[in-house]
C-alpha cells in the first residue's frame, strides 16, 4: 500500500503541473547547442511560453504527454515515496529517539528513486518526445512526430526494441540520485523544523505546505542542470542503430552544452522548473501526507471493527 500511496500522490500533483512541464521542456530545448543570440527565441519566459503554445498548438497542447506523465509518477514516485515510507514505518531510518538518520534516509531515498526512475524511463522518454512536439513555426529541438502515447510506444519498440525504449535510462540515474534525496529529506527536515512553532505544528496541512516549498526550492537549485541534460539526451535524434546523433553519452552532453551555451545553458528553463516543481512538490507531498493519514485512520478503524 505504501507504493500505491506514493504513486497516487504523484499522479494527483501531475494533473495540475503537467502544463508547466510542457513549458519547461520547450525552454530547455530552445537554442540547443547554439550560443545566446544566435537562435530564434520562441519562448521568452514562462507566461509567454504558455501563451505561445496555446495560440499556435491549441489550449490542449499544454497537457501534451499527460498519459505517460501520469504513468511516470505512478512508477517513479510509487517506488521513491513508497520505499521511504516502507522503511520509515518500520523504523529502519530513525534512531532510538525517533529522529531521522541522515545517512540512512539518503540511502533509502536514493535506492527507491533510482529504481523508480530507471523503470519509468521508457515512459519519460515518450513524455519528452510528445511534450516537445509543436507546429513548425514554434518547434524547438528534434521533432519525433508521434501520433500519441501508444503510437510512440509501438514505433520506438518496432524500430529499436526494448533497448530503444530504455535509451537514455542511464542518464536518468544522476538526476534522481541527486534530486530525490534532496527533495524528500529537505521536506522531512523542514517539517521537523516547523514543529518548533506551535502555530504551524498544530496545522498539519500548513506544515506540509511550507515544508514542500522548501523541498521544491532545494530541488530546483540542485536538479535543474541534471534535468536539462536528461531532456536533451531523451529528445535527441538517433541513427539507424538507435544511437544518439547529438550526444554520445552523458559526459559528451555536458561538454557540448558547456562549450556551446556556457554555464547558464544548464539552467535554461529554471523558471518553469521551479514553478512546476514548487507546486508539484507541494501537491505531491501534501497528497502523500494526507493519503498516509487516511490510510492510517482506515487501518485503525478496521482494527477496531475487528
Amino acid at each position: 500500500m505504501e507504493f500505491l500511496i506514493g504513486g497516487f500522490a504523484g499522479m494527483g500533483a501531475c494533473l495540475f503541473t503537467n502544463p508547466l512541464e510542457v513549458v519547461k521542456t520547450r525552454m530547455q530545448l530552445q537554442g540547443e547547442l547554439q550560443a545566446k543570440g544566435r537562435h530564434a527565441v520562441h519562448y521568452k519566459n514562462v507566461f509567454h511560453s504558455g501563451y505561445v503554445i496555446a495560440k499556435n498548438d491549441g489550449l490542449l497542447a499544454l497537457q501534451k504527454g499527460l498519459c505517460p506523465a501520469l504513468l511516470v509518477q505512478l512508477v517513479m514516485n510509487g517506488l521513491r515515496l513508497g520505499t521511504f515510507q516502507f522503511a520509515d514505518s518500520r523504523g529502519y531510518i530513525r534512531d532510538d529517539r525517533g529522529k531521522l538518520v541522515f545517512s540512512k534516509s539518503v540511502l533509502v531515498t536514493a535506492v527507491g528513486g533510482v529504481i523508480g526512475q530507471f523503470l519509468s524511463s521508457p515512459l519519460f522518454l515518450i513524455k519528452t518526445h510528445l511534450q516537445s512536439q509543436a507546429v513548425k513555426t514554434i518547434a524547438v529541438g528534434h521533432q519525433h512526430h508521434h501520433d500519441g502515447f501508444v503510437s510512440a510506444l509501438i514505433t520506438i519498440y518496432k524500430a529499436n526494441g526494448i533497448a530503444g525504449l530504455f535509451r537514455g535510462a542511464a542518464a536518468s540515474v544522476p538526476r534522481i540520485l541527486v534530486g530525490g534525496p534532496v527533495q524528500l529529506i529537505s521536506f522531512e527536515y523542514a517539517k521537523l523544523g516547523f514543529e518548533r512553532y506551535d502555530y504551524i505544528a498544530d496545522r498539519p496541512l500548513l506544515k506540509s505546505f511550507l515544508a514542500s516549498m522548501v523541498g521544491g526550492i532545494a530541488l530546483t537549485a540542485v536538479g535543474t542542470p541534471f534535468d536539462l541534460i536528461l531532456t536533451r539526451i531523451y529528445n535527441q535524434p538517433i541513427d539507424s542503430h538507435g544511437k544518439g546523433i547529438l550526444y554520445k553519452n552523458y559526459a559528451d552532453c555536458i561538454r557540448k552544452v558547456y562549450n556551446s551555451e556556457g554555464v547558464m545553458g544548464f539552467y535554461k528553463g529554471i523558471g518553469p522548473m521551479y514553478l512546476r516543481l514548487g507546486p508539484h512538490t507541494v501537491l505531491c507531498l501534501i497528497f502523500w501526507d494526507q493519503l498516509k493519514s487516511l490510510h492510517a485512520q482506515y487501518a485503525r478503524n478496521d482494527l477496531v471493527l475487528v
